[in-house]
């Protein structure tokens, strides 16, 4: 599990822990990924690693060993305007949100299929089907992350290697947007981590390719802006989503 010590990662932890399965923790601060272990008890490990340095997706594959549950979850924000990041951000968030979770399939798919078992879960968000303002980079990683599930889904077919891709809109109690402190109109409503949670089991489970997360506001939003993206933006900015744009961007800049 990567991005285990953020919101989303804790739940999730938690949910597969308590369906009995050996949890591999990974993130980079090494104090939260302990703590979180001690709080699990028996079938917890630490694996801290930066995914955002070369080569440690593939050392942390091989650290982790024989993997039946990939979940890849660890992410940067990246939000703001592509001319108001620095080159080095938007390497960063191209390395752990789309090059890590590649990289860390390619490593643990080969044992999965030998052993025609195994499923991979990319946690993306609805930022992976629909661009929103001042999100260029995080949505082209996400985009690409979809784009590489279906993919992996077609090669893996039949193989006995399920993958599922969950999209959270805004989660509130931890996590990006929930830390930004930033306001959302009435009518936009939000998702907890334990729901999520909830989303990553049943696409293990029930070998789901894709799942939700989110109001059935955002959800019919979101399919609207699919099948009409121009239409769908003009009505965005209408509601005022430039406004909530920039100030996530301001709230998320140190997370860059």
């Amino acid at each position: 599990m990567t991005g285990a010590t953020g919101g989303i990662g804790g739940a999730v932890v938690r949910a597969l822990h308590g369906r009995g399965a050996h949890v591999i923790l990974s993130g980079r601060r090494e104090v939260l990924l302990e703590e979180l272990r001690a709080s699990l008890g028996e079938r917890a490990e630490v694996l801290a690693a930066d995914l955002s340095e070369r080569g440690v997706p593939a050392r942390l594959a091989e650290a982790a060993g024989a993997v039946d549950v990939l979940v890849a979850n660890a992410a940067l924000p990246a939000s703001g305007r592509v001319d108001d990041l620095q080159p080095d951000e938007i390497d960063r968030a191209l390395d752990v949100n789309l090059r890590a979770p590649i990289q860390l399939t390619r490593a643990v798919l080969p044992g999965m299929l030998e052993r025609r078992r195994g499923h991979v879960v990319f946690v993306s968000s609805l930022s992976g089907k629909v661009a929103t303002p001042r999100s260029g980079i995080y949505s082209a990683t996400k985009f690409g992350l979809r784009g590489f599930a279906a993919a992996l889904r077609e090669d893996a077919e039949c193989s006995g290697v399920g993958v599922t891709v969950v999209f959270p809109g805004f989660i509130s109690d931890a996590g990006f947007f929930a830390e930004s402190g930033v306001k959302l109109p009435r009518w936009v409503g939000t998702r907890t981590p334990e729901q999520v949670a909830v989303a990553v089991v049943r696409g293990i489970e029930r070998g789901c390719a894709e799942l939700d997360v989110a109001p059935l506001s955002l959800r019919l939003g979101t399919r609207i802006a699919e099948l009409a993206p121009v239409t769908a933006a003009r009505i965005q900015r209408r509601l005022g989503s430039e406004r909530i744009a920039d100030a996530l961007a301001d709230a998320q800049r140190d997370k860059r």
